[in-house]
């Protein structure tokens, strides 16, 4: 299973009702979506199935990137992606959604990259990662088996070589 980690799309500074989790996408950050999309689709992904934080701004760039692909794969929030959860605790909520031969993931930092660390050394602060805005981590993991020291690191690019691909 490839499984792809996505960090969301540049959101605004503060929302209108100055709560962090009311953040939506820019409109420079829905067209970054919109090229990333095009790259990844361009590159032959094709998930079966995105999984997001709840959070405006996730959910909009998983909407976004789903669009891309021929597909149109299902876009599903997923509580454990939200900002605060363990990385653990993540990992063991999208283990259900691994008879997918494809799947994605749109979330935060620093989340997302203590995931990579964990799934790729059995360890959250195994290795240090920072993913930028829209940066995508592909990992090969066993047919129906996520979990610590799983995966296989296939690539990683940022938002600018996705887009290129396109």
């Amino acid at each position: 299973m490839m499984l792809y980690l996505v960090r969301h799309a540049v959101a605004e500074d503060a929302s209108a009702s100055g709560e962090d989790d009311a953040r939506r996408l820019t409109d420079k950050g829905r067209e970054h979506a919109r090229r990333v999309g095009s790259g990844m689709a361009a590159l032959g992904l094709a998930p079966n199935l995105i999984l997001a934080s709840p959070l405006p701004r996730a959910a909009e760039t998983a909407r976004i990137l789903a669009e891309a692909f021929a597909a149109h794969p299902p876009v599903r929030a997923l509580a454990e992606l939200s900002p605060g959860i363990p990385p653990a605790q993540a990992i063991a909520a999208i283990g259900p959604h691994c008879r997918h031969d494809e799947v994605m993931v749109v979330g935060h930092e620093p989340q997302l990259s203590a995931m990579t660390a964990l799934m790729l050394c059995g360890d959250s602060s195994g290795m240090h990662l920072r993913m930028r805005k829209l940066g995508c981590i592909a990992l090969d993991l066993p047919v129906g088996r996520i979990a610590p020291r799983a995966g296989e690191l296939h690539w990683m690019m940022t938002r600018r070589q996705l887009a290129r691909m396109r």
